[in-house]
C-alpha cells in the first residue's frame, strides 16, 4: 500500500532582508528539506511505496499552538499587509518537484 506524506516542514524566523532586495535567504529550511528529501529518496529505492510528499506549508500561516509566532511556510506572509513573498526555499522546492532532482 502506498504512503503519503503530508504536512513535513520546519519552522524558522526568517524575513525578508532589504539589502538583498527583499528576499527571504533561508538557507536552513533548504538544508532541511533537502537532507529530508534525500532520505526519503533512499527509502523509495529500498521499496518504500511513496506516492506523494507534501511540504508544510505553502504560506507561513496562524499555527494553534503557536499563533504567527511560527513561519514554515515556503512563502513568507507579512501578517500586517498580507504581502506575500517567495522565500529561497520555495524557488528551491520548486525546481525540486520541477526537475525530481536535488542538486539545486
Amino acid at each position: 500500500m502506498p504512503i503519503e506524506i503530508t504536512e513535513s516542514g520546519c519552522s524558522y524566523l526568517d524575513a525578508p532582508y532589504e539589502e538583498n532586495g527583499g528576499r527571504v535567504p533561508d538557507l536552513r529550511r533548504i538544508a532541511w528539506y533537502r537532507q529530508v528529501l534525500a532520505e526519503l529518496a533512499r527509502a523509495i529505492a529500498d521499496g518504500a511505496k511513496v506516492r506523494a510528499f507534501h511540504a508544510w506549508t505553502l504560506l507561513d500561516n496562524f499555527q494553534w499552538g503557536e499563533g504567527h509566532t511560527e513561519r514554515y511556510g515556503l512563502i513568507y506572509t507579512d501578517f500586517r499587509n498580507q504581502k506575500r513573498t517567495i522565500k529561497d526555499s520555495g524557488l528551491w522546492f520548486s525546481r525540486v518537484a520541477a526537475t525530481n532532482r536535488l542538486d539545486w
